[in-house]
């Protein structure tokens, strides 16, 4: 049903009470990631200087992916969960599934291309980041989000490779007799799900973890060499490097950068590595793990396209400003002031990730 993993017979079904609170939290989740994404979204269309940075398309097409989860694959599971039956035919029920492996792969292609050029804005040299995210490699990285998982959803499960030695098993769990209900079963051998899960999540995780240590690690070294000058009171010898306000300004920004960086991953971790590693223990235990707990952890998975927004977009004074404009029909008290509208020369706290995207 999603990235990869094995859903068995929700035969065990769900009370009426159940039903409703589910149906509450799920349609909360929707609605805010469909919110969101669209903000985001319109803001950086609406815009100029968030056009100017180069994250930022990134983040549009995070948006993107994560609108598309929200609109073509939550609402069907959603059905499915409450009415505990499948309704829209076999061939549907494969789209679906292709879809949903597709879009939720491609949101966490996404992340780690973000911190990839976080990486290279804030660990590298102005330069060097000029050099590496030119924009044909953006957009060689932006294809890449969008046709690596297709490798993974529509071309193996269209062929039923994903099902190779164990279609009994699946055509077992499709039908319930006793209830004479029919469910949209995507479950996976050994191969696939390894396979699948390694791209999918486990190489973008460790990208991910690399790039936000190394980060992490240079904004707290910038800090403390600010901290020292600062109490030193710079002497005559280095008074070249005596931390003016634009120094103060970079510690802070990257402090809090570095603080951000920590609920990120920690948020990413929350959400996707539950499913993920129990997407590869189930074909090694007979597929034992059960219907509710995967439901649990799918959803949970979910509500990450739904955190995005907040995460990489919300936590920008930038992006807030802009949808202040948008929600307020354009109120003047929070436009940019005229000379904050002049281009800022290239830096490493002005492009890149620290200063524009995570503060």
């Amino acid at each position: 049903r999603v990235v990869c993993f094995v859903l068995p017979s929700s035969s065990e079904g769900f009370g009426v009470t159940e039903k409703i609170v589910l149906l509450t939290f799920i349609s909360a989740v929707i609605l805010m990631a469909i919110l969101g994404n669209l903000l985001v979204m319109v803001a950086v269309c609406r815009d100029r200087q968030l056009r100017k940075i180069k994250t930022n398309y990134f983040i549009v097409s995070l948006a993107f992916a994560d609108l598309l989860v929200s609109v073509l694959v939550m609402p069907f599971g959603a059905i499915e969960l409450v009415q505990d039956n499948w309704i829209y035919g076999e061939m549907f029920c494969l789209v679906r599934t292709s879809l949903d492996v597709l879009l939720t792969t491609a949101s966490i292609l996404h992340l780690c291309c973000i911190s990839l050029d976080r990486y290279y804005a804030i660990c590298c040299q102005p330069l060097v980041y000029r050099n590496k995210m030119t924009p044909l490699r953006i957009a060689v990285m932006l294809g890449g989000c969008w046709v690596i998982p297709t490798f993974i959803s529509f071309l193996p499960i269209m062929q039923g490779w994903n099902s190779i030695g164990i279609i009994d098993l699946i055509q077992q769990r499709q039908f319930n007799k006793a209830s004479n209900s029919t469910y949209c079963i995507f479950m996976v051998n050994k191969p696939y799900a390894i396979t699948c899960s390694v791209v999918a999540f486990y190489i973008p995780f460790l990208l991910m973890v690399l790039a936000y240590y190394r980060i992490y690690v240079t904004a707290r070294e910038h800090a403390r060499q600010i901290r020292v000058l600062q109490r030193a009171g710079a002497p005559a010898e280095g008074r070249q490097h005596h931390p003016d306000q634009h120094s103060t300004h970079r510690m802070k920004t990257e402090t809090k950068a570095a603080k951000t960086l920590c609920i990120i991953m920690g948020c990413f971790c929350l959400c996707w590595a539950p499913f993920f590693i129990t997407n590869i223990i189930d074909p090694f235990i007979n597929y034992t793990v059960p219907g509710k707990l995967w439901t649990a952890f799918l959803w949970l998975g979910y509500i990450n396209s739904g955190l995005n927004p907040f995460l990489y977009a919300f936590l920008n004074k930038s992006f807030r400003r802009a949808f202040l404009i948008i929600l307020c029909c354009g109120d003047e008290r929070y436009r940019r002031p005229s000379i904050l509208g002049q281009t800022v020369p290239c830096s490493t706290t002005t492009i890149n990730g620290s200063t524009h995207v995570l503060r």
